[in-house]
C-alpha cells in the first residue's frame, strides 16, 4: 500500500445505491418461471410485477395466520 492517496478528483457517492433500489436475484424453478413468464405474457405485464403481486397476496395470507 502506498503512505497516500490523492483523493482530490473523487466522486463522493459515486458507487452508492439506495438499498430500496438493489436488485437481488431470485432464482426460480424452471417450471415455476415458465409457468409465471407465459401467465405474465397473456396480460401484458412484465414478471417482476406479477411475481410481486403473487408475494403480496401471500403475505396477506399469512398476517392473517
Amino acid at each position: 500500500m502506498k503512505k497516500e492517496y490523492d483523493f482530490s478528483k473523487a466522486k463522493q457517492g459515486k458507487f452508492y445505491r439506495a438499498a430500496d433500489k438493489l436488485e437481488l436475484p431470485v432464482y426460480l424453478d424452471k417450471e415455476v418461471k415458465e409457468f409465471f413468464t407465459r401467465r405474465a405474457e397473456e396480460k401484458n405485464a412484465r414478471l417482476d410485477k406479477v411475481i410481486n403481486i403473487i408475494l403480496r397476496k401471500e403475505m396477506e395470507i399469512l398476517k392473517k395466520i
